[in-house]
């Protein structure tokens, strides 16, 4: 179509600098190039990874910058040589991609990409240049998807096509949050029926381990948060035990130990506090315990821990959007829910025009989500 060698204006939600609101501007979007794909954004989710860049304590993010990275949207245009999706398409834009070429990408078990924002930052484009400008001035992208704009520009390989049939406003939740706390149970820690498992921090992610702990056949769930106000959701999402730090006198672990008698056999982290990491860690039992790392952690932050707590036995691991090969799973995690294995409706608490984004940031930081 015409529209593919067009600039495109549109309305994006730009951050200027560190410490600032968000800003409702409009954007010219440039065509995109060999290898890319132009997608209209029709919905998106606010993730705490958004919110440590307007902190400025997410690592390498050029500013002026179009935050957002749980979007979904319909392909708009297509660069040549693009052939897995065609305008017209359901996609999901992915902040973790697969290229499909490097070692990682070619190891079954892995679901890493050397061109990730780990190995290499995604600030612009792959050519090194920019597909956004506002006032004359270059904007920079983040995590290769801004989903904060109504058009973004994207490389094939962080988009995924999914089912015609899903309902965008709902599956976007899955490029991020849903995804990683569902598959830290499923994929990372892989939690065996009849365990028993324990999840620190009740946030959509959180909430999404507890989802998939059922899912896996956990007997036990025990959640943990010092907003009580999030165990209602919770206790009906299948944990089975609800607790906040603040109700006891001795440390959690401990209070752990004594409702299972021998700590839990799954641990997860979703906060991101060195404390509660290390917390996590002692609450799974000493020789057979696994703990997942979920929540990200201030940039620079360090953990000093007992080696015993690992020499006796105990695994500590991280996970990376939840162990999925991303443009193979997004897919089958889309007719996962089509076809109602899992209900993630339940995380979406408030829906917002892009013009209020500061206000859905605002719930977010008061924990109204």
């Amino acid at each position: 179509p015409l529209s593919c060698f067009q600039v495109i204006r549109c309305r994006a939600a730009v951050a200027w600098a560190v410490g600032k609101p968000l800003s409702v501007e409009e954007v010219e979007v440039a065509p995109p190039k060999a290898g890319e794909v132009r997608v209209k954004i029709v919905a998106t989710g606010i993730c705490h990874t958004d919110e440590h860049i307007l902190e400025g304590s997410f690592p390498d993010v050029d500013f002026p910058v179009i935050p957002g990275h749980e979007g979904a949207g319909i392909v708009e245009s297509v660069g040549e040589g693009v052939t897995s999706v065609k305008p017209g398409d359901k996609v999901i834009p992915l902040c973790l991609p697969q290229c499909g070429e490097c070692s990682f990408c070619l190891n079954p078990e892995s679901n890493y990409c050397l061109k990730c924002h780990v190995s290499e930052p995604q600030t612009v484009l792959p050519d090194k240049t920019s597909r956004f400008t506002c006032k004359g001035k270059q904007i920079h992208h983040f995590l290769w998807v801004s989903t904060f704009a109504e058009y973004t520009v994207i490389p094939e390989y962080a988009v995924a096509k999914i089912d015609a049939a899903a309902p965008l406003d709902k599956v976007c939740l899955l490029a991020c949050g849903f995804s990683t706390g569902y598959g830290a149970a499923i994929n990372t820690a892989k939690v065996k029926p009849g365990s028993t498992c324990a999840v620190f921090g009740l946030g959509g992610v959180g909430l999404s381990v507890v989802m998939g702990c059922k899912a896996a056949g956990a007997s036990r769930i025990i959640a943990i948060d010092i907003n009580k106000d999030k165990f209602a959701k919770v206790k009906e999402l299948g944990a089975t035990h609800c607790i906040s730090p603040h109700d006891f006198k001795k440390p959690i672990q401990e209070v752990l130990t004594e409702m299972t008698g021998h700590s839990v056999d799954y641990s997860f982290e979703v906060i991101g506090h060195a404390d509660t990491m290390t917390a996590a860690l002692v609450s799974c039992n000493m020789n057979t315990g696994v703990c997942v790392m979920v929540g990200v952690p201030a940039s620079g932050s360090v953990i000093s821990f007992d080696p015993m707590l690992v020499l006796s036995g105990r695994t500590w691991k991280g996970t990376l959007l939840g162990g999925w090969k991303m443009r193979d799973c997004i897919p089958r995690l889309v007719a996962s829910y089509l076809e109602k294995k899992f209900n993630s409706d339940v995380l979406i608490t408030h829906t917002l025009p892009i013009a209020k984004v500061n206000g859905g940031f605002e719930l977010l930081r008061a924990g109204k989500r």
